[in-house]
């Protein structure tokens, strides 16, 4: 078995989560200062993962309100992100980013809830991706087996928070980006609710706004008190609130059990124990789970990859007039292109791929009359080896590789429900293998409650063990 990758070690970080360090710093055990040396020396220690695309260690970011639930704890903010005095690049070649001025309107509220930065993560080309691999340059690597994706688009997150270098960071999930990373890395990955957050300027420019903000954590109280600390500098006065979740409910719940996927992909054998090894599990503690289909066809698989088409062919064309002069859109990659190629084929379509995509939240709503959750896979099968579906793979073959892999976690995004990557399966060879609970609009609580009862009835594997 090749050896695990990571940081950990017998210094001011320990193996604390972010709840843990952020009250050593209310207790005054450690300094701020202190917890961001300590990220910076483990995050030097683990370049080989090739994690960071910007760092600002010499003069980190520091939270301006020392009453903040996280204040003090140090992380890293993905690439697409603006961050004042910090480049954006979106893990292209296709120009090189000047600092930001400002913060974004998302960062905003990521930075209020009292985090050190300490840079930006690196993600795979504008996201397209579900590995965070390049076609000139080394790919992110994953902590517990270097050969293997890490999953994207927030890959660097998922492999600084897996190594140890920092508890938590920074992701967002247009069709997967939080919660394939975390099952990739052995992470907890929640995608939040449409609306659950001030939008980035990206999401809120899309006509279905897919993408939603948060982090990869090691812990489900890290994830849960994250949720909390972003409440307190915006509420989203329309969605009940979440408040700080402690612990399970007690309330039982029905659960729907999702294993065929849109594009016919077929589970592998770690993938399907693992999703029906946590439906046991929930059986055990009074849960009801009833197996049951996705009330969608495979048109969503086509409709969806059009929209995915078309963010392409928006970012390839607008790239010199909205973002720099120098923009370059040959030096974009085989993904990009190719789904560029695929829209502009089939722009004829796009009229009513947004019409049936527009009405799935309406169609998925209907499955929580009948269930408060729905369990399933996150992805059709365990993390691959790098260069499967790298964007130097032709496209023809590598767009039906991801649509066999990334079968589950966009639905979620086009109804704009939350969902959650939760560690609960590994392969024979070790690497972790995520299983997914989605809930209604809005309710994001009964997703951690879940998670804390599974977290307490199967500790998380530690890579350092």
């Amino acid at each position: 078995m090749t050896e695990r990758v990571h940081a950990f070690t017998d210094d001011a970080l320990g193996d604390h989560d972010a709840v843990g360090l952020a009250s050593m710093v209310r207790r005054g055990e450690v300094s701020p200062a202190e917890l961001a040396q300590a990220a910076i020396a483990r995050a030097e220690r683990v370049t080989s993962l090739n994690a960071v695309v910007h760092s600002v260690y010499e003069s980190p970011r520091h939270g301006q309100d020392a009453e903040a639930a996280l204040f003090g704890v140090p992380t890293f903010v993905k690439d697409n992100t603006d961050l004042r005095g910090m480049p954006t690049n979106h893990g292209t070649e296709a120009y090189v980013a000047s600092p930001a001025k400002t913060d974004g309107s998302y960062a905003r509220q990521f930075v209020s809830t009292g985090l050190t930065v300490l840079g930006k993560s690196r993600m795979p080309e504008y996201g397209f991706n579900a590995t965070t691999e390049y076609a000139n340059a080394d790919p992110v690597r994953n902590p517990w087996n270097p050969e293997y994706s890490v999953g994207a688009s927030s890959g660097g997150s998922a492999a600084l928070v897996a190594a140890g270098v920092v508890p938590l960071a920074h992701a967002n999930d247009g069709g997967g980006s939080i919660r394939i990373p975390a099952a990739c890395a052995g992470l907890i990955g929640l995608k939040p609710s449409r609306g659950r957050h001030i939008d980035g300027e990206e999401a809120a420019r899309l006509p279905i706004k897919i993408i939603s903000e948060g982090v990869v954590t090691r812990s489900v109280r890290d994830t849960a008190a994250f949720l909390a600390a972003q409440e307190d500098h915006w509420r989203n006065p329309a969605l009940p609130p979440i408040g700080l979740v402690h612990g399970p409910a007690r309330r039982r719940l029905r659960i729907g059990l999702v294993t065929e996927s849109v594009t016919g992909a077929v589970l592998d054998a770690p993938t399907r124990a693992a999703v029906e090894k946590t439906a046991t599990l929930l059986e055990k503690q009074g849960h009801i789970v009833t197996p049951i289909a996705l009330p969608v066809d495979e048109t969503f698989a086509s409709d969806f990859t059009l929209y995915w088409g078309m963010l392409a062919a928006l970012a390839a064309g607008t790239g010199k007039l909205l973002v720099d002069r120098s923009y370059d859109r040959t030096k974009l990659d085989g993904l990009t292109l190719g789904l560029r190629a695929h829209y502009l084929r089939n722009l004829r379509h796009t009229p009513g791929a947004l019409r049936r995509l527009s009405k799935v939240k309406h169609a998925h709503a209907k499955l929580f009359q009948r269930h408060e959750l729905l369990l399933s896979p996150v992805l059709a099968h365990s993390a691959p080896k790098l260069g499967h579906i790298s964007p130097a793979v032709p496209f023809d073959t590598l767009i039906e590789r991801l649509l066999h892999y990334v079968a589950f976690t966009p639905m979620d995004n086009v109804a704009g429900n939350p969902a959650i990557s939760l560690p609960m399966g590994q392969t024979d060879d070790g690497l972790p293998v995520g299983v997914q609970l989605s809930a209604t609009h809005g309710d994001e609580r009964s997703l951690i409650e879940t998670a804390f009862e599974l977290e307490q009835q199967q500790a998380w594997r530690r890579i350092q063990d």
